[in-house]
This record gives C-alpha cells, structure tokens and sequence, in this order.
C-alpha cells in the first residue's frame, strides 16, 4: 500500500512539473517575469505586493494572480485599485496553489501587456514549496511577530526559495526577535539567498527590494 502512495505522489509531482514548464514558456514567450511569493498568513504578501505596485506601478505594467482557499475577492480588489490587472483563482479548499492552477489564472491575464506577474499563493509554509508554478524566482515573506524560530521549524519553505522578505521590521522594538539567531538558521539552509528586511507600513526597506525587482524585469526583457 505504501508503494503505491509514493508512486501515485510522484506522479503528481512530475505531472506538476510539466505544466511548470510550459507556464514558464509561455511568460517567457512575453518576456514577462513572474514570482511565486509565498508566506504564512498575515507575514503581509498583499501589504508587500501594494507597496511594489506604488513604487514600480508607473514603470512597469504588473499583472497579479490571488490564490485564496475561499471564494473572497478582498486581496484582487486591493490591487485593481492599485492600478494592476488582477486574476483570482480559488483552490476550493487546497492549501497551495499549484502550476495547472496557475495555467488557468495566466490564460486570464493580458500577458502581452505586462511585464510582471506577482503570483500570491496561498499563506503556508508546508505545502506550497513542493508545487513550482514556472515562476522565475519564488518569494518568501517572513514577519517578525512570527517569531525568530521559523527557518528551524519549516526548513524545505527556506531551503527552496530564490528571495527572502523579512517584512515587519518596524516591529522590532516591540518583539522578542532575534535576528542573528533567524539569520542563522536561514544561512544554514540557504547561505546564497537574497535577502531585503523592510516594513510595508512605513515604506522602509523597500527600494532596496524594487531595485532588486526592477533589475530582473529588465533582464527579463532583454
């Protein structure tokens, strides 16, 4: 019985990988870039995703694809009116998004009028690192009122990611957070990742990230 499990997984997977691909295909058919942007909930992806659309929303035309587990229009509605295209794409109850969702939300999009998409999966820290979607680069949101201990306890969402937002720094005064001790357990897994603390409420930190942003755009483009 087990080796049937582990087959029928593993099916799965490689039939996820495949549609990764042809995902990754098409954005770049367009010359568009895509991010993956992952978290728990409430670390603040829609917060960061606003802020990135004021600062690169006048630049670059941005495209933004919302998976939540409930038929909720909140997050999309957030960044219509911020000026991007929007898909919302429903997991019915699936805790991550996965690349034949994904295909169906990029159909949706205007994607030879964009030159980014911001994929908001799910907020998790288990399930979405073992779906890629054919996104260039996947983004994790880490707050700090989560607690310093989460590299430790969720290492294949840290292990796996190109980019990591430490979101909330304006908390710091007001936590017990210890940053060297996160650092750490963030370099043991993943000592080549990009990291960009900031605070979506007060804006701080976040050109940094843009820049970084504004870069790949352009390469992508190229």
């Amino acid at each position: 019985m087990s080796v049937s499990r582990v087959s029928i997984v593993e099916n799965i997977l490689d039939a996820n990988e495949a549609v990764a691909a042809s995902n990754r295909t098409l954005l770049d058919s367009h010359g568009v870039f895509a991010l993956n942007m992952m978290a728990s909930p409430g670390a603040g992806k829609t917060s960061v995703i606003l802020q990135t659309l004021k600062q690169l929303g006048k630049e670059f035309r941005i495209g933004v694809v919302e998976g939540d587990t409930a038929p909720v229009t909140i997050d999309s509605d957030r960044v219509m009116e911020a000026g991007a295209a929007a898909v919302q794409i429903n997991t019915g109850g699936e805790c991550h998004l996965d690349a034949v969702m994904l295909s169906g939300g990029l159909k949706k999009l205007p994607l030879d009028q964009l030159d980014l998409v911001i994929i908001e999966n799910v907020g998790n820290l288990i399930c979405p690192a073992s779906f890629p979607l054919g996104a260039h680069a996947s983004v994790l949101i880490a707050s700090t009122p989560e607690g310093d201990d989460k590299p430790y306890k969720y290492p294949n969402m840290y292990r796996g990611v190109d980019v990591l937002i430490i979101n909330k720094i304006d908390l710091l005064p007001y936590l017990n957070f210890n940053m060297d001790y996160f650092r750490r357990g963030v370099e043991m897994l993943n000592p080549n990742l990009v990291t960009f603390p900031l605070s979506s409420v007060t804006g701080e930190g976040v050109s940094q990230w843009c820049d970084w942003l504004r870069a790949k755009i352009n390469s992508a483009q190229r």
